[in-house]
C-alpha cells in the first residue's frame, strides 16, 4: 500500500478509554481520516473537536471506515461490539479489516475472526503493551496475530500508535503473546515484592536493596519502575490490579486450552484476586507488595 493510499483510508475507532482516546488522537495527528464511536459521549466530543467524524453505533463505523479498530475492556465487550446487534459485522463489507487492540482471550479472537470471515473480512488481534504513557507518546509495543497480507495493509496505521510492531503468527497469537507478557511482568513484580519484603523485615530499606542489586542480573525494568512505589507503599495506578487479574485469567484460560503447565501464573492470579477482594483492585499492580509485606 502506497503512502497516498494510506492517506485516503478512513479509520474507524471504537472504544475511547484511557488507552483508546490517546491512540485515536495520534491517528488524527498522523493525518488519518477518523470516525469514532464510544459508550460515553465526552470522549466522542473531544475527538470530534479535533476533527474526527462521529458515529452512533459500531455498525455505522463499519459502514463508513476501511479499517475498524476496537479498544475495549475484555472478550465479552469485543464480541458484543463486533458480532452483536448493530455491531461491526452487520455494517462491514468484503475487503475491510478489523484490528482488535484490546487484550482478550485468544480463543475469543479466533471466534470473532470466524464471524468476520463469513463477511469476507479479516481480523487482526493486536494487543498493546506500554500503558497510558505509551499510548499518549505513541510508543506502544504492538503484537499482532492474523494474515500477513492484512498486517502489511494496516502496518502504517499501527506505526502511528507504536514503536515496536511485530506480527507473531495467525489470529489469536497476538493475544497469546500479550498474556505471556503479562505473566512475566506479574512474576517480576512478585519476585521484587517478595524480596523487598524480606529485606524490610531484616531491617534493610528497599531503596538500598535497589541500589545494591539493580546493576546485576536481578535488575529489571520492573525494578526500575516499581521500587519507588514499594518503598513508599503508595500504589497510585499505573496499571490496576483488577486489569492485571483479568489478563492473568486470560492467561490461565489460554494455558488450559493448549495444555501448558503454568503453576506460578495460577498462584499469582489467586493472590491478585485476594487483593481485589480486600479492596485493592484499583491500585497499581505493584500493590502486590501488600500481600508479601503483611505479617504472618
Amino acid at each position: 500500500m502506497h503512502s497516498s493510499e494510506v492517506a485516503v483510508m478512513k479509520i474507524g475507532f471504537i472504544g475511547l478509554g484511557i488507552m483508546g482516546k490517546p491512540m485515536a488522537k495520534n491517528l488524527l495527528k498522523a493525518g488519518f481520516s477518523l470516525i469514532v464511536s464510544n459508550r460515553s459521549q465526552a470522549a466522542v466530543d473531544e475527538l470530534s473537536a479535533l476533527g474526527a467524524e462521529t458515529a452512533s453505533s459500531p455498525r455505522q463505523v463499519a459502514e463508513a471506515a476501511d479499517v475498524i479498530i476496537t479498544m475495549l475492556p475484555d472478550s465479552p465487550q469485543v464480541e458484543e461490539v463486533v458480532l452483536g446487534a448493530n455491531g461491526v459485522a452487520e455494517g462491514i463489507s468484503a475487503g475491510k479489516i478489523v484490528v482488535d487492540m484490546s487484550s482478550i482471550n485468544p480463543v475469543s479472537s479466533q471466534k470473532i475472526a470466524s464471524g468476520l470471515e463469513a463477511k469476507g473480512t479479516h481480523l487482526l488481534d493486536a494487543p498493546v503493551s506500554g500503558g497510558e504513557i505509551g499510548a499518549i507518546e505513541a510508543k506502544l509495543a504492538i503484537m499482532v496475530g492474523g494474515p500477513a497480507s492484512a498486517f502489511e495493509q494496516v502496518k502504517p496505521i499501527l506505526e502511528a500508535m507504536g514503536t515496536s510492531i511485530t506480527r507473531v503468527g495467525e489470529v489469536g497469537s497476538g493475544n497469546t503473546v500479550k498474556v505471556i507478557n503479562q505473566m512475566i511482568v506479574a512474576m517480576n513484580i512478585a519476585a521484587l515484592s517478595e524480596g523487598m519484603a524480606l529485606g524490610r523485615k531484616a531491617g534493610i530499606e528497599p531503596e538500598l536493596v535497589f541500589e545494591a542489586i539493580r546493576g546485576g542480573l536481578a535488575g529489571s525494568r520492573v525494578m526500575e519502575l516499581k521500587t519507588a512505589n514499594i518503598a513508599k507503599e503508595e500504589f497510585k495506578p499505573g496499571f490496576r490490579i483488577e486489569l492485571h487479574a483479568k489478563d492473568l485469567r486470560n492467561a490461565v484460560a489460554a494455558g488450559q486450552e493448549v495444555g501448558a503447565n503454568i503453576p506460578f501464573t495460577t498462584q499469582l492470579l489467586d493472590i491478585f484476586e485476594k487483593l481485589e477482594e480486600m479492596g485493592f483492585g484499583k491500585e497499581d499492580h505493584s500493590a502486590l507488595y501488600r500481600y508479601f509485606s503483611k505479617s504472618e
